[in-house]
């Protein structure tokens, strides 16, 4: 296994107490702010037009958990590989080249007449979205390199994650046609890498060597096949291909930590990490955080559409109300810092959206979307709470020379439980035999045990001194 290079490290990590600041620190988090919003819009906006898009695309209920799962499954099949290139070629590069290849696939999404180019698409979304993420705060580190601005750079980073998530159905609800809501999204990613190529200042920490491809490939391949075996699932999860899919799940993460171990001189991550108490608290955060938060919230638009027949302009603005108190929060939560750790700070999190859903049961049985305002005031907080905590303790649990690879570490694990929620809450909430209805409460429900258990687990994590 390969070692962090310490002269490497020492001549990227300035002095936490003396270190000026960059003179690119304001265009820098301006521009990631952005992007990342931006990225994080093209993410959500199948939520409130997967009605239209099935339609159009005539894709059956049970392969429609690919229309919102190609994203997530770039995302959590490159955040690694992105991170690491990102640090070794160069953060900028990386930035820039991914925003415009955001751009260009997601006006080629917004062109497709079938359900898997639609798909293919998606994914590479997902792919170009991973190298901006990842990339992001590693310039943010460069950029802010004392504690203090790394702190501010971070929340407001964090709250723009938020940002993205609040626009992006509010703009495709309010756009007609989900076609063109697909290239306004495009096109604003190409302006904002346009800006980005003029303004940031080149950052990276080489630790020379190939990428990663073998462990990329295999890491991605599991993820396709755990994906396929819960999408499958919906119709028996007892069948031979679910089990043969999980199965090579299991072969291909063990294919992956082997390489990582023996056989790649740059491997995607430092699996020595795993014995870091808030390397694992950021890692089981991040997976949580997909499995219970971004799983649910997915697919609950498209829930509320075919429940309570609201219109998708109505949806978008429920889920506004969720998605823009956990920007104001996660933009607040900076204040918490020196008082309260970002471990707790996700516990509470985690609590705040359980406490919030399993008020939200019932709701679409008895017809009244009234009855999920407190839950989506709770929930919202908590996903702000998350949102925040999520990228500093990403950055604080690898060394200030790997950023990137820490940020995209944490991320992988939050879009592998994307990946896995979005294809279980479908496959609870449409397999009751009870009604759609009483398949979301179903869901709902999972959703809220799975929080608590994240809270247990970053609150078990303990940091030793």
């Amino acid at each position: 296994m390969t070692r962090f290079n310490e002269r490497t490290m020492k001549r990227a990590s300035p002095s936490p107490t003396t270190a000026p600041p960059a003179p690119s620190g304001r265009p820098t988090l301006a521009l990631t702010s952005a992007a990342t919003a931006v990225a994080l819009m093209t993410y959500t906006a199948p939520m409130i037009t997967l009605p239209d898009t099935a339609a159009a695309l005539h894709t059956p209920l049970s392969t429609q958990a690919w229309l919102l799962n190609g994203t997530p499954l770039g995302l959590a099949a490159l955040l690694l590989v992105a991170g690491s290139l990102a640090d070794d070629y160069g953060r900028r590069r990386i930035f820039v080249a991914d925003t415009l290849a955001l751009g260009l696939t997601t006006v080629l999404g917004g062109l497709t007449t079938s359900t898997w180019a639609f798909t293919l698409a998606r994914v590479a979304q997902g792919a170009a979205s991973a190298a901006i993420l990842a990339s992001s705060l590693g310039l943010l580190v460069a950029a802010f390199p004392t504690p203090r601005g790394r702190l501010h750079a971070t929340g407001v980073w964090g709250a723009f994650v938020s940002g993205g998530i609040a626009l992006g159905p509010l703009v495709a609800g309010a756009i007609p046609n989900w076609r063109a809501a697909y290239g306004v999204l495009g096109v604003a990613a190409l302006l904002v890498a346009g800006l980005s190529s003029r303004a940031l200042t080149e950052s990276r920490s080489p630790r020379g060597g190939r990428p990663d491809v073998a462990g990329a490939l295999a890491f991605g391949l599991a993820l396709v096949a755990l994906v396929a075996a819960l999408t499958l699932g919906r119709d028996g999860w007892l069948r031979a291909p679910v089990g043969l899919l999980l199965a090579a799940t299991v072969v291909l993460l063990a294919a992956f930590a082997l390489i990582e171990r023996r056989f790649s001189s740059t491997p995607m991550i430092d699996l020595s990490l795993l014995r870091s108490p808030r390397f694992l608290s950021s890692s089981a955060g991040g997976l949580f955080t997909g499995l219970a938060v971004i799983g649910l919230f997915s697919y609950l638009p498209a829930l509320l559409q075919r429940t309570l027949g609201m219109s998708a302009m109505d949806t978008a603005w429920l889920v506004l109300l969720w998605s823009g108190l956990s920007f104001t929060v996660a933009l607040q939560a900076k204040r918490l810092a020196g008082r309260v750790s970002p471990r707790w700070q996700l516990a509470a999190g985690f609590l705040l959206h359980a406490g919030g859903v399993l008020t939200m049961l019932g709701a679409l049985d008895a017809g009244s979307w009234p009855r999920l305002l407190p839950g989506l005031i709770l929930s919202g907080v908590g996903s702000g709470l998350l949102n925040a905590a999520l990228p500093l303790l990403a950055v604080e649990s690898v060394p200030p020379a790997r950023a990137a690879m820490g940020s995209g570490a944490q991320q992988t694990f939050r879009y592998i439980g994307s990946c896995a929620g979005v294809a279980l809450t479908i496959a609870l909430a449409t397999s009751s035999g009870a009604g759609l209805a009483h398949g979301a409460d179903v869901a709902m429900a999972v959703s809220a045990g799975v929080a608590v258990l994240g809270a247990a687990s970053v609150v078990a994590l303990r940091e030793r001194g």
